[in-house]
């Protein structure tokens, strides 16, 4: 993954003050932070959030949710029934949903990173071609079974992707509410096939990456930080923001 674009629509007075926030925020050990993640960016900040904790001395608590889909444990759903949270971080598509609910501070909001959506099968399966459209659609075709996550991604594939190959009613399709939830499906042998974030599929034990669907049917996700609106550590919310987007690891796709 790598460093996203900043907002169009952010201030350059709202960039400067965040800039100058992180630059001078001194981390105190009193300070914690709540902060509720999708699956698509959990590998690269679970990778850097030690370091923050001991240069800055702010303890974090981490929960996780679904950017979107109709889940319980999606993140908007966990905002509303009142889950404390002060950070949020998952895909653009359901960061904007929160900011339109309100439930996100103005210009608060940063692009961390962008992922494709691959492929991936069963530790030592074979991995089929995947690396035209018709190759793709016959892999789907010969799967017995064809797992997706509901959220983002998976929204993406069931409504757009699958019916403009014409397999929608043709695959044996599983969804999940979480990413995490397809991943150990695939690596139980309860499907052929998973379908979502490459962030997603890397670094689970079980499964083998197959690599990116082809770029015809690609959806780049953005996944984005913000602070959640009524915090009362909005200095340490943007610390920790900050710190993400400068320490984000290259990715290996």
């Amino acid at each position: 993954m790598r460093a996203g674009r900043r907002l169009d629509h952010a201030s350059l007075i709202g960039r400067v003050l965040l800039v100058a926030t992180i630059m001078t925020f001194a981390g105190s050990s009193s300070a914690q932070l709540k902060v509720i993640i999708s699956g698509g960016f959990s590998p690269a900040y679970q990778e850097v959030l030690p370091e923050f904790e001991r240069t800055t001395g702010i303890a974090v608590t981490t929960g996780s949710g679904a950017s979107q889909g109709s889940g319980a444990q999606r993140i908007a759903a966990q905002l509303q029934r009142g889950v404390p949270a002060d950070v949020v971080i998952l895909s653009r598509e359901g960061l904007t949903e929160l900011i339109s609910a309100g439930r996100i501070v103005a210009f608060s909001d940063v692009d961390l990173a962008s992922v494709p959506i691959g492929a991936a099968v069963r530790a030592g399966a074979p991995k089929p071609d995947i690396g035209t459209v018709d190759a793709f659609k016959q892999a789907l075709l010969t799967a017995k079974t064809v797992v997706i996550p509901g959220s983002t991604s998976g929204i993406y594939l069931r409504d757009k992707v699958f019916p403009r190959l014409g397999i929608a009613d043709k695959i044996n399709l599983k969804v999940t509410e979480r990413g995490s939830q397809a991943t150990a499906m695939l690596a139980a042998g309860d499907a052929d096939i998973a379908v979502q974030p490459v962030s997603e599929l890397a670094t689970v034990p079980g499964i083998d990456v197959v690599g990116r669907i082809p770029s015809e049917l690609q959806l780049i996700q953005v996944f984005a930080a913000a602070i959640v609106t009524g915090t009362n550590q909005p200095d340490a919310a943007r610390n920790l923001i900050g710190f993400s987007l400068r320490s984000v690891p290259r990715p290996p796709w």
